[in-house]
């Protein structure tokens, strides 16, 4: 097997002090889960054990949330802005949220609401698809040099879709007054003083991928995770999903990292001075989902107490993981994924074709005891730059 070194930083967090928050308890986690289950067309996303890959790495196994088929939106954001969207609407027409049902609410109530949000493309997908199985109105903004397909894609179920000139936290700005302007209902999944409610709906709705991973991992008779590699843009999903599985298993047994792009690593940041820092510019990465440059204020305390590490990664780690997992060894199952949902499989491929291979793991604390637990959390959500990357050869942005 040939060696060969990407650029990855890890930052252990000095910080580290596991605390419970009953805003993201197992029971919320579990009502939100439950409201999921009674939306149509519903199904656990699967949860696959890698076992040659854990075998290569020198690991015990390494479990894959495979993302891409969740509700035929091709990643995980719906599990949040559908949430959220439900929660605003039971407040709004004093309704329950464990028996609130799109279609009912749909036959019952005219068009009257307009939703709009922020998105790199999976989230606004989401908050599109609620819009249109409650027939009500959403319109989607997205920063500079959102693809065209994924545009498409929010179009494609009913919304109005606006790229702007500016990247996405600015896009953020903009979007919030033009709905104050507009009268308009904002879901949007980072939070700020005053908006934070709604946030920490869609922070219990990604935890849902968590409490089917816990069933997954049971009902296979799976060793408990010892680690879990989640990907972070504002933090919400890693924030949303670390805190169920470290209220399952116990956060100081579980090795949690949180993995980002280089050109966008606020948390990572963060993580090395020990408070919230931004990060400016152009974000200019691959990784659109995770091209975000200010921490969500109300999962960087969860992430500060409950994550070990924080890895700030180049490009080419997350392209790494989608070409492995599109090109599995042995019985491993394929997994398309893209380039939001494959660096944390991209960390671990690096890791395995790294000259400093067993200094990395010995780092990690990974050995053939470990079972990681990592999230696909979009497929190809953009599929001509995804046969760019796997076909063609394309390195990073």
């Amino acid at each position: 097997m040939s060696n060969f070194s990407l650029q990855m930083q890890i930052a252990d967090n000095a910080a580290f002090n596991p605390s419970a928050d009953a805003l993201f308890s197992r029971r919320q986690a579990e009502q939100a889960c439950a409201f999921h289950r009674r939306m149509p067309g519903y199904l656990p996303t699967p949860l696959y054990s890698l076992d040659a890959f854990a075998a290569a790495l020198g690991v015990g196994r390494v479990l894959v949330k495979d993302e891409s088929q969740r509700f035929g939106l091709n990643a995980f954001k719906i599990l949040g802005g559908a949430y959220a969207v439900a929660q605003l609407v039971c407040e709004k027409y004093q309704l329950d949220i464990n028996t609130f049902s799109f279609e009912q609410f749909c036959a019952s109530h005219p068009r009257q609401m307009t939703f709009t949000t922020t998105t790199d493309g999976n989230h606004g997908r989401g908050i599109a698809w609620a819009a249109r199985a409650l027939g009500q109105q959403a319109v989607i903004y997205m920063p500079k040099g959102s693809s065209a397909e994924r545009v498409a894609h929010i179009t494609g179920l009913g919304a109005e879709c606006i790229v702007t000139g500016m990247n996405y936290d600015d896009t953020v700005r903009l979007t919030t007054r033009t709905a104050q302007e507009n009268g308009w209902l904002m879901v949007q999944d980072t939070a700020w003083p005053g908006y934070e409610k709604i946030p920490a709906w869609i922070m219990q709705g990604y935890a849902t991928l968590a409490v089917e991973s816990v069933e997954q991992i049971a009902h296979n008779d799976w060793p408990t995770p010892t680690h879990v590699f989640l990907q972070a843009g504002v933090g919400a999903m890693a924030a949303g999903v670390l805190d169920y599985l470290a209220n399952c298993y116990g956060a100081d047994r579980l090795h949690a990292v949180i993995v980002e792009p280089d050109r966008a690593d606020c948390l990572f940041r963060s993580a090395q001075k020990g408070e919230i820092v931004a990060v400016g510019g152009e974000m200019n990465t691959m990784m659109a989902g995770l091209a975000c440059g200010e921490p969500n204020p109300l999962g960087w305390p969860r992430l500060r107490d409950s994550a070990r590490q924080f890895i700030s990664c180049e490009d080419k780690v997350t392209v790494l993981g989608m070409r492995v997992l599109g090109n599995p060894l042995a019985q491993d199952a394929r997994i398309i994924s893209g380039e939001s949902g494959a660096v944390g499989m991209g960390v671990l491929a690096a890791i395995l074709h790294s000259p400093q291979r067993a200094a990395l793991l010995a780092r990690l604390g990974l050995d053939a005891s470990s079972c990681v637990l990592v999230v696909s959390s979009e497929g190809d959500t953009d599929q001509q730059h995804y046969r760019e990357v796997v076909w063609q050869g394309r390195p990073a942005i």
